[in-house]
């Protein structure tokens, strides 16, 4: 186990990826910024010395409360937040499959991100779901965890269209250039591309790439 390993069902499985400092430390926020430029930091917002690194424990796939008529229930969201502080959950993950993330607008997920900053900032990890298939949609989504307030981001491989491994490599590391801890998201049953361990090797040394969220069935 190690600081951003996650316990999951055995198909989705958090796994550190960290190439620096102790395995099971806390990764410092120097560690997590020091791929972007200060131009960089001070475009995308600077809530870099206020985020809780990712740990070990066990993170829960929020849902997104809807009203009958398919408006954001945003007391019940209050709420499931509370409950989650009061049961000692170790982490979110917030906005993503489970929470609705890709019939969500702009607004409606600022919405969200900003109750869930509102009660859980600086007392559990908040990890947002940014990813998608456009990556000018992923950076603009990230930008809006960032300026919210947000720990770090869940990057999914872009679906449907089945960029090649080279492709994939750049798309992460220019989603974590941006500053924010990214945790990549590798779900092939879904997206329909395998983010190979190889890969997943030649991004590990990005200071911002701190954890996979492995969804094959096999961590071996």
């Amino acid at each position: 186990a190690a600081a951003a390993a996650i316990v999951a069902p055995s198909a989705n499985a958090f796994v550190p990826i960290t190439p620096y400092g102790e395995r099971g430390s806390p990764l410092s926020t120097s560690q997590l910024s020091v791929s972007a430029s200060p131009s960089q930091l001070s475009a995308v917002g600077n809530n870099a010395n206020e985020r809780i690194p990712m740990r070990q424990g066990s993170y829960v796939a929020l849902i997104t409360p809807m009203t009958p008529t398919g408006t954001i229930d945003l007391p019940s969201l209050r709420s499931l937040l509370q409950f989650h502080l009061e049961a000692g959950t170790d982490g979110l993950c917030i906005l993503g499959t489970t929470g609705e993330a890709s019939v969500l607008t702009m607004a409606e997920r600022k919405a969200v991100l900003d109750v869930a900053v509102e009660e859980c900032k600086g007392k559990i990890p908040i990890l947002v779901g940014t990813g998608t298939i456009d990556p000018e949609h992923v950076k603009e989504q990230t930008l809006q965890a960032i300026d919210c307030g947000c720990d770090a981001s869940l990057v999914v491989t872009p679906y449907y269209v089945k960029p090649p491994q080279r492709g994939l490599i750049r798309h992460f590391e220019t989603m974590a250039d941006l500053g924010l801890p990214v945790c990549i998201y590798n779900v092939p049953g879904r997206s329909g591309v395998d983010f190979l361990p190889e890969s997943i090797g030649a991004v590990a040394g990005h200071p911002n790439i701190v954890a996979v969220k492995e969804a094959t069935g096999d961590v071996s």
